[in-house]
């Protein structure tokens, strides 16, 4: 008799779970804003034009494969940080997009770099075939 009255006095101990799963979210959330800045620029350090509409890329792993095309304010064009000349362009693009099952291209184009040129690379990424470009901006 006195053993069930025991059981019935005493409170069970509870876990709360949602404060549980502020704490999980929060972490998670912070994790993922770390990890998005830590994303790295393959491209040569340019003066990158303000657009009002910039989005960013979706996540760190299409930033890793893909490549990146500068073109400088003295119409320098490289291929990640290696430097280039227009016409060996195709050809390095080529062999990167029989490399890569889904090849994506980032511009970084120079402010004050002459439209023709990154209009030119544009054109050439094109030709190819790639159809995932992005052109690298800062935000306005």
């Amino acid at each position: 008799m006195h053993g069930s009255s025991g059981g019935r006095g005493q409170k069970r101990a509870r876990i709360e779970i949602i404060p549980l799963i502020d704490i999980i979210f929060f972490l998670l959330a912070t994790f993922i804003m770390v990890s998005l800045s830590m994303t790295k620029n393959e491209g040569v350090q340019v003066a990158l034009p303000t657009a009002g509409s910039s989005t960013p890329l979706e996540n760190k792993d299409e930033v890793e494969k893909a490549v990146t095309l500068s073109v400088t304010d003295k119409g320098d064009v490289f291929f990640n940080k290696e430097k280039i000349s227009m016409a060996q362009l195709p050809l390095k693009l080529q062999t990167f997009k029989s490399a890569s099952k889904d090849p994506k291209v980032v511009i970084n184009g120079d402010a004050s770099a002459d439209f023709k040129n990154v209009v030119a690379v544009l054109d050439e990424v094109r030709k190819i075939g790639i159809a995932k470009v992005g052109i690298n901006t800062d935000k306005k």
